[in-house]
């Protein structure tokens, strides 16, 4: 499969999230039809709500817009065995859904709590037993033909530069090397690429405006105002090397899908059909055709 038919679009590139407060939200009507538009053909679920409650209802849409599912990005409390019940329980609700509708990758978030409060940092007994949380996700996930990667993330548990470390050296899931995230947080993601590649079990693409990054990481903004600020930008207008790090993953020998991703808060009214989230898409993906598939195609085989 070509480098560009293995690109994932993210709902949350047309502003699709649900967090209170965050924009404008695009139907799917609109946003899975962009996406083919642009050559998309698979996505990630989304936020609740964007696509139907049901497994058979998501299938239904998907279908009649000729887009298949990856996967998507589940939110659970695992560093308290008090909890493990209830994260398991959802779990398996996401994992039958994302197996029904033919997904293969189940996305973890690490969060403190399912308000999403700021995290506390784990120290190494802590970071032991998220890993153990961990296994029993996994667990629930090999049950469904599906891989759990771990996404980290900011305002999780997997955050910073200490907190990626520890993750690294006390789990052994895979992850999601989300190329935004990861800088934000600290971490250089081109260096995470070479140095855990065989752990790489999804990409997501993002680019990022370093400086805003800063300021959410001071907490002088919150996540929501970084990404209203601007904090993602189109790539090759940021300061992560979007390219270097794909051309890394694939000399690794990675063939798994890239999810283009840039969170998007859109502010005011709708854009019109055609015009707002899409145009930085399309930049994106011209960044990939310009940058990326020249440099595979000059490549050793």
């Amino acid at each position: 499969m070509d480098f560009i038919d293995r690109l994932v679009g993210a709902p949350i590139c047309w502003g699709v999230c649900e967090v209170p407060g965050w924009g404008t939200i695009l139907p799917a009507s609109r946003v899975l039809p962009e996406m083919r538009e642009v050559g998309l053909t698979t996505t990630e679920l989304g936020a609740p709500g964007f696509l139907p409650a049901t497994k058979e209802a998501v299938k239904e849409v998907l279908d009649a817009h000729g887009m298949s599912l990856m996967g998507g990005f589940v939110p659970l409390v695992l560093q308290d065995p008090r909890q493990w019940d209830v994260a398991v329980e959802n779990a398996v609700a996401a994992a039958e859904l994302f197996s029904y509708c033919g997904g293969d990758r189940f996305v973890t978030a690490a969060v403190q709590d399912y308000a999403w409060s700021r995290p506390t940092p784990l120290n190494r007994e802590g970071m032991a037993t998220l890993a153990r949380g961990l296994r029993l996700i996994d667990e629930v996930c090999a049950e469904h033909g599906i891989v759990q990667v771990l996404h980290p993330h900011v305002d999780t548990l997997v955050e910073t530069k200490a907190d990626v470390d520890l993750a690294l050296q006390e789990t052994d899931v895979q992850w999601c090397l989300d190329t935004g995230h990861l800088a934000i947080g600290g971490t250089d993601p081109l260096q995470f690429a070479r140095d855990n590649a065989a752990r790489v079990g999804i990409c997501h693409l993002k680019d990022v405006d370093l400086a805003i990054a800063q300021r959410a990481m001071s907490r002088e903004l919150s996540l929501l105002q970084a990404v209203q600020a601007g904090m993602f930008v189109p790539f090759g207008e940021g300061d992560v090397p979007i390219a270097d790090i794909v051309l890394e993953l694939e000399r690794s020998g990675y063939t798994g899908h890239y999810v283009l991703e840039q969170d998007t808060a859109i502010m005011g009214d709708e854009p019109e059909p055609g015009q707002g989230p899409i145009d930085d898409v399309r930049t994106s993906i011209a960044y990939l055709r310009d940058r990326v598939v020249p440099a595979l195609a000059g490549s050793p085989s």
